[in-house]
């Protein structure tokens, strides 16, 4: 498997317009009128969960980027010139993820809306948007894993590397199908769908992390590994607290 598209999709205006960009933009779009669907279907109003997108997915790219930046302040201590640089690369999903749900919690007590409810329903369709996201990795040839002789290793330079990336896509499609189904089931306790997503997403990162050569670390430890184990632990308690008291009130 070897990347062959060049990294720029199109120019407008002499300005590169990235097949990166291209594919996080589209899984937004598709997360966007899946998640809006599925607040039609629980009676929610979907002007409020636009409202609150529109300000969370913005956010969550600058989110994304914070997170990248701290981690690898070393770098960007001697270039701060680059910290805006985001065309060069350098976004943290679980930073972008945080920076989403805090908005989002934000808005939704404003509102006087249902957090968890909110969380529930744009779960499926964040699984959704990294599934299709992760291919912006193929075409950049990053984010893949220690070198491999396997048949599915992708190509860079005439070596093989683990195509971390594959094994995140097709983890986080399966999740999403597996949430999209689980959320047409009868819900009595809201939080469970996020709550899943925790967990399931939590066990995939882990694994797949530690096959990265591109790892941010703190103190020695893989950080995306820390927040997975955080993320699974965090992910349990709500799924409990749900089932045991019908509905969180967050």
């Amino acid at each position: 498997m070897k990347p062959s598209l060049n990294r720029v999709a199109f120019s407008v205006f002499g300005i590169d317009i990235m097949w990166y960009a291209i594919l996080i933009g589209t899984g937004m779009l598709l997360g966007i009128i899946l998640a809006e669907r599925d607040a039609k279907r629980r009676g929610m109003n979907p002007d409020d969960l636009m409202d609150i997108l529109i300000w969370a997915l913005p956010i969550s790219i600058i989110g994304a980027r914070i997170y990248y930046v701290i981690f690898e302040w070393d770098y960007y201590r001697g270039n701060p010139a680059q910290i805006l640089n985001i065309r060069g690369g350098g976004l943290a999903i679980y930073g972008g993820i945080i920076a989403a749900y805090l908005t989002a919690y934000i808005l939704c007590k404003k509102k006087k809306i249902s957090f968890m409810e909110v969380a529930d329903i744009t779960a499926p369709s964040l699984a959704l948007g990294q599934a299709i996201g992760r291919w912006g990795n193929f075409i950049n040839q990053e984010a893949h894993g220690y070198q491999t002789d396997l048949p599915w290793a992708v190509i860079i330079d005439g070596v093989g590397y683990h195509p971390t990336f594959l094994y995140e896509s097709i983890g986080d499609f399966l999740i999403f199908v597996f949430l999209f189904y689980f959320a047409r089931k009868k819900q009595d306790h809201k939080g469970q769908i996020i709550a899943l997503y925790m967990i399931l997403y939590g066990i995939l990162r882990f694994f797949v992390e530690g096959l990265r050569t591109d790892s941010l670390y703190f103190l020695g430890f893989r950080i995306s590994q820390l927040v997975s184990i955080a993320g699974i632990i965090i992910g349990i308690i709500i799924y409990y607290l749900s089932k045991n008291n019908k509905s969180l009130k967050i």
